[in-house]
């Protein structure tokens, strides 16, 4: 269990996190790719933190708020706004017009994610039953799957999408690429098939239906593979934590959130604690300290962590 999120739970409330999450797990629960061993380390050591804070680069930063981002794109309908640019994952909000429908395209070997924050869009995945995911659907799509996502209803889609860093979209044979810097597309034939992915990794979840029902905590996967991390992790309102709790930090991978319900609130190394609210994207730059935690004043948050790899080492300080 993720440390941050246990703080302040005892007793029932631990006992009720551990049960949601184990009622979840007909779509959030399977071996990890990666097990360990133990909980934790058995005894302190020595770990590698960059001598000086990692620095955020355009377009990345520390806080990413949705209220600035609708404003900057008022008035337009299709519209990208590049979020998360780092060696491992990349990740934009990307507005769809009413009626507007995408290229289908796969990926060659990673899944792309994305989480629907505004309307209602119709997702087709080859080998999936079409469906419509609203507000609050977390949707996965494996490898070598084709895809294609069309705004249906009145205003547009809005989506949270994650992919990995510097991966081109492939295209079927008898649609039209879409140029992508420094690639030629060529007609080629390929091997192996799709991923099978259905049965460890879901294709949705529904978080509003499924999760953010009732008032209980939560702390499942939604998915994992060796390439690409991303959990549920919903708590009830906790008190803010001492400014002397640095939290942890990661040797070489960055990590960043959504926050899909409440206030989230973030002390990071180099930034005074701040809260991010419904929609932001918050980012934690590899080897900087950084502590989230549910917000006093909001009944229940919840936040999705993104990750190049799990399980990735949590160093706590000692003193």
């Amino acid at each position: 269990m993720n440390r941050h999120f246990a703080l302040g739970l005892t007793g029932s409330a631990l006992l009720a996190v551990m049960l949601t999450a184990s009622a979840g797990a007909q779509f959030a629960g399977r071996e990890d790719p990666m097990p360990v061993t133990a909980p934790k380390l058995a005894e302190g050591y020595w770990s590698a933190k960059p001598s000086k804070p990692t620095p955020y680069s355009t377009p990345n930063k520390v806080h990413w708020k949705l209220s600035e981002i609708l404003a900057a794109h008022h008035g337009k309908s299709d519209w990208v706004q590049p979020i998360i640019r780092n060696p491992e994952q990349d990740a934009d909000y990307i507005s769809l017009g009413v009626g507007k429908k995408t290229k289908r395209k796969m990926y060659a070997d990673d899944r792309v994610v994305w989480i629907v924050q505004d309307g209602s869009m119709r997702v087709s995945i080859d080998g999936v039953e079409p469906f419509v995911a609203t507000k609050g659907f977390m949707v996965n799509v494996p490898f070598r799957h084709f895809y294609s996502i069309e705004t249906v209803g009145d205003r547009p889609s809005l989506r949270f999408e994650v992919r990995q860093a510097g991966s081109p979209p492939l295209y079927p044979a008898d649609e039209s690429p879409d140029p992508y810097p420094g690639r030629t597309y060529v007609k080629v034939t390929g091997s192996p098939g799709p991923a099978k992915d259905r049965d460890t990794n879901p294709i949705y979840v529904d978080f509003w239906k499924q999760i953010g029902n009732s008032d209980k905590p939560y702390n499942g996967k939604f998915v994992w593979d060796d390439h690409f991390t991303s959990n549920i992790l919903r708590g009830k309102a906790q008190p803010v934590a001492p400014a002397t709790n640095k939290g942890h930090f990661h040797v070489d991978w960055t990590e960043f959130w959504y926050v899909m319900e409440g206030k989230i609130g973030y002390q990071i190394e180099g930034y005074p604690f701040f809260e991010a609210d419904q929609g932001d994207i918050v980012t934690a730059q590899k080897g900087r300290w950084h502590r989230p935690s549910n917000a006093p004043d909001a009944p229940i948050s919840t936040r999705i962590p993104f990750n190049p790899r799990p399980v990735i080492l949590h160093n706590f300080a000692t003193d």
